[in-house]
């Protein structure tokens, strides 16, 4: 009966595929860090607080800012490419 409403189990527990993390290096100095701003409000200023502190106690080589189109869409694969090309580890800010 609840198949043919559509209703989901939630008791009923599935696999879910595995995604292996990227490699990660052990120090960040010397590595160039993207950061890629989602757009939401204060993302951009949370960026650059992590910007500076990364360069000035992490020793990173340079930063690299990023901003996605729009905070509700998935970055497109030209921007993520882009980024890709250029860095060495990168991060995204969630703001507000």
């Amino acid at each position: 009966m609840t198949e043919a409403l559509g209703f989901i189990d939630p008791t009923v527990k599935k696999q879910r595929a595995r995604i292996a993390q990227a490699p990660r290096p052990m120090d960040l100095t010397n590595c160039v860090v993207g950061l890629l701003d989602n757009t939401k409000e204060q993302g951009d200023q949370i960026l650059d607080a992590v910007a500076e502190v990364l360069k000035r106690d992490y020793g990173v080589a340079r930063v690299v800012l990023r901003k996605k189109e729009y905070f509700s869409r998935p970055a497109s694969k030209e921007l993520l490419d882009e980024i890709a090309k250029e860095v060495d580890v990168v991060v995204s800010a969630l703001g507000g």
